[in-house]
């Protein structure tokens, strides 16, 4: 009988003999299946960049300069237009949310360990709606909120969608990988930094820990995500400013010296907004009265500092302006430590109330206008701009428990590549003075730990949700 060329190759005796290797090889070497990303990762980098160059365009090009050059010329206008935003957003989360106090970072952390990834996207649209309010009209929060949980909530999504095509072999847990990484582009493409965007996506559901798994499909869809964004919008650095890489040791034995104080600050300033947020996820009145409240609290420190200090700087809105202004208008140090703290108050009263986004930007900020004040009483410095990145990176490390993307952030965001070094030592001095202190009070502490943030408050059976 006739063999053709390619049976008689399958029946020479050294084929048969080491082709069961090759393939028990090339099965545990592909075991992971992870060619299915080189699609599906760039597909959530996509949808997610295209969905926040929205919001960012919304909020930072339409509604925030108009909101703001009217409450500079019309400060009286402050707590009204805040009372109004935040009984807005409130509103929405009432009426169509089923937990108008889950929502933004915190909820993707739940997510991700208790519902296996599993998002309700029919409350999506609300609260993406609800998060522009809260922004727009002068909440002090920023973008990354609604990034981050429009991005993570895409990611969970399309899981549903494509987990019926064989092809693609999508299992339970590749929805969690895909929440993350929904979350990780939409950190990226906000803040117009990809390896932020990883890292902090990473580091996010976890005080000491990474969620590894996520890793190749959070670099490529932060990465396409970046570039969709950038491709409208640009892609320069959000806040630029000069770096210099002529620091020395004295500014490297400052700079923990700094992290021990802005340590000490975000450790007061967590548990105070934990228990805030507590007492006003207990209290009995309708959501939308509670952040008209808030909202209200919020515009009267925007119009108190503005009594004290009149200019165009003022702790309200997403305040991406206000990072130039504190680094090259020459504050002084007292204006800058009233600023963080009004902000730091700003930042409570609107997300204690439930405000819906979240506090890294005002954390960054207020970590900027610490450290210049620091390098301007106590250092005397000439390089300003290293001080502020010190404090930046160190408060978020604090705050967040997020020491890596903090440092990332500060070289991406702000182009001060230079720091790097002085920013870890102060992120990590701050991130072991404020001990397990966390904004999330569903961050845990390690892959398989059970422990939840010491200031983790139950109502009845349910846990509640900080507005982080």
């Amino acid at each position: 009988m006739f063999l053709n060329p390619s049976d008689r190759l399958r029946k020479h005796s050294l084929v048969r003999r080491f082709l069961p290797r090759v393939q028990e090889d090339l099965s545990a070497t592909y075991t992971r299946n992870l060619h299915k990303w080189l699609v599906i990762a760039p597909l959530i980098g996509l949808l997610v960049g295209v969905t926040i160059t929205v919001v960012a365009t919304v909020i930072l090009r339409e509604m925030w300069p108009a909101v703001l050059g009217y409450y500079l010329t019309h400060p009286w206008a402050i707590v009204p237009g805040l009372v109004a935003g935040c009984a807005l957003a409130g509103l929405l989360m009432q009426q169509f949310t089923p937990d108008p106090n889950q929502h933004s970072t915190e909820e993707i952390i739940q997510s991700y360990h208790e519902r296996e990834g599993a998002i309700d996207m029919r409350s999506f649209p609300a609260k993406l709606a609800a998060a522009i309010a809260t922004v727009g009209f002068g909440g002090s929060a920023a973008l990354e909120g609604p990034s981050i949980y429009g991005g993570a909530a895409i990611g969970s999504w399309l899981w549903t969608r494509i987990r019926s095509l064989h092809r693609f072999r999508l299992e339970e847990r590749d929805r969690r990988i895909m929440l993350i990484c929904g979350a990780a582009a939409g950190m990226s493409a906000v803040f117009r930094a990809p390896l932020t965007g990883i890292v902090f996506a990473l580091e996010m559901p976890y005080k000491d820990d990474l969620a590894h798994e996520a890793l190749l499909p959070s670099l490529i869809a932060s990465v396409v995500s970046y570039m969709t964004l950038g491709s409208f919008l640009g892609s320069a650095p959000l806040f630029n400013f000069a770096g210099s890489g002529m620091y020395t040791m004295h500014d490297l034995l400052w700079s923990a010296v700094l992290g021990v104080l802005i340590g000490l600050i975000a450790m007061a300033f967590v548990i105070t907004f934990r228990r805030l947020r507590g007492a006003v996820v207990r209290c009995r009145v309708q959501h939308w009265i509670k952040l008209g409240v808030g909202g209200m609290l919020t515009g009267l420190c925007g119009l108190l500092f503005l009594q004290l200090y009149p200019g165009t700087l003022v702790p309200l809105g997403p305040n991406y302006e206000a990072v130039d202004q504190i680094l090259n208008q020459g504050h002084g140090s007292l204006e800058l430590v009233v600023f963080a703290i009004f902000k730091l108050a700003a930042t409570a009263f609107t997300l204690g109330a439930g405000g819906v986004s979240a506090m890294f930007v005002p954390l960054f900020l207020t970590g900027g206008a610490i450290g210049i004040a620091f390098n301007q009483t106590v250092v005397h410095s000439s390089l300003i701009a290293l001080y502020a990145a010190v404090g930046m990176a160190s408060f978020i490390a604090a705050a967040y428990k997020t020491p890596l993307a903090a440092v990332v952030f500060v070289a991406e965001a702000t182009g001060g590549h230079a720091f790097i070094i002085p920013a870890l030592i102060g992120s990590a001095v701050a991130y072991a003075i404020s001990g397990d202190a966390s904004v999330s009070g569903d961050q845990r502490l390690h892959e398989g730990s059970q422990s939840h943030s010491i200031l983790k408050i139950d109502e009845g059976d349910s846990s509640i949700s900080s507005a982080c």
